[in-house]
C-alpha cells in the first residue's frame, strides 16, 4: 500500500517534547504536513503547538496498546524518538528506551500504520550484559535497552521499519551534510541534522528494512538518503 506522502501525510512522534522531536515537528509542519507529538506532561503542550504539532497526552510507560493505537489511527508514519533522558536510572532505560518502543510498535501494528522509524543509538547492543571496562553501568543499560528495542522492531514483517543510529548528539547548528551508512565509525552529529535525516527518511520508502548509522559528513541530506536507497 503506497504511503500518502506530501501535504496529506500525517506523522505521530513518540517523545514529542524531545530535542530531536521538536526539530522534526517544526520541519514537517513547515512542509505543510500534519504532525502530532505524544507527551506525558500536559505542561509541554504549548511548546508542541509552537512547533506546529498537535500535542497528544499519553504516558507510554503506563498506557495499553489499544490506548496508544487509538492515537495512531489515520497516521501514515510513526517515529519513536522517546528516551528516558539523562539523569534517569537503569529501570527507566528498560521502561522507556525498550518497553515503550516495543509498545509503540505494537500500537502501530494494531492501528495499521506500517511505516515505523526508530531513533536508536550508535553501538546499541542488546547482548551487552556486562559494561565494558570504563563504561558507566547506566549507559551500558541504555545501549542494551536500545539494542533490544531495535531487535524487537526488526523482527516484524508487519512494519516498514528503519532504525537510525546517530553518533554523539550535539546542539550546534546543523550543516545539512551527513554521512549515512550501515557503518560509519564513531563521530558527532548535530540534532538539527538528525531531524533533517528523519524527515528525508519518511519520504524514502526504499530505506525500509535498513539499520543506518548517522554522523556529520560531506554529503547533503537528501543525497545521502538517496544513495542509501540506491545501494
Amino acid at each position: 500500500m503506497p504511503w500518502a506522502y506530501g501535504r496529506g501525510m500525517r506523522t505521530v512522534i513518540a517523545g514529542g517534547h524531545g530535542q530531536i522531536a521538536l526539530r522534526l515537528e517544526r520541519l514537517l509542519a513547515g512542509r505543510g504536513e500534519e504532525v502530532a507529538g505524544i507527551i506525558r506532561n500536559p505542561s509541554q503542550a504549548d511548546d508542541l503547538v509552537a512547533a506546529g504539532a498537535e500535542p497528544v497526552v499519553c504516558d507510554l510507560e503506563s498506557a495499553s496498546v489499544d490506548e496508544v493505537a487509538a492515537h495512531l489511527e489515520g497516521a501514515d508514519a510513526v517515529v519513536f524518538a522517546a528516551g528516558a533522558g539523562p539523569g534517569s536510572g537503569v529501570a527507566r532505560k528498560e521502561t522507556v528506551d525498550r518497553a515503550a518502543a516495543v509498545l509503540f510498535a505494537d500500537a502501530a501494528e494494531r492501528a495499521g500504520v506500517r511505516r515505523y522509524l526508530i531513533v536508536s543509538s550508535m553501538n546499541a547492543d542488546s547482548g551487552l550484559t556486562e559494561p565494558p571496562a570504563g563504561m558507566d553501568p547506566v549507559f551500558a543499560a541504555y545501549l542494551r535497552a536500545k539494542g533490544a528495542a531495535d531487535d524487537a522492531v526488526r523482527t516484524r514483517d508487519t512494519l516498514d521499519w528503519t532504525v537510525l543510529r546517530p553518533g554523539r548528539l550535539t546542539d550546534g547548528p546543523g550543516t545539512g551534510k551527513v554521512q549515512l551508512a550501515e557503518k560509519t565509525g564513531r563521530a558527532e552529529v548535530p540534532r538539527d541534522d538528525v531531524a533533517a535525516v528523519l524527515g528525508a527518511l519518511l519520504h524514502a520508502p526504499g530505506t525500509s528494512g535498513l539499520t543506518l548509522d548517522l554522523i556529520s559528513g560531506d554529503t547533503p541530506v537528501e543525497e545521502a538518503v538517496g544513495t542509501v536507497v540506491g545501494g
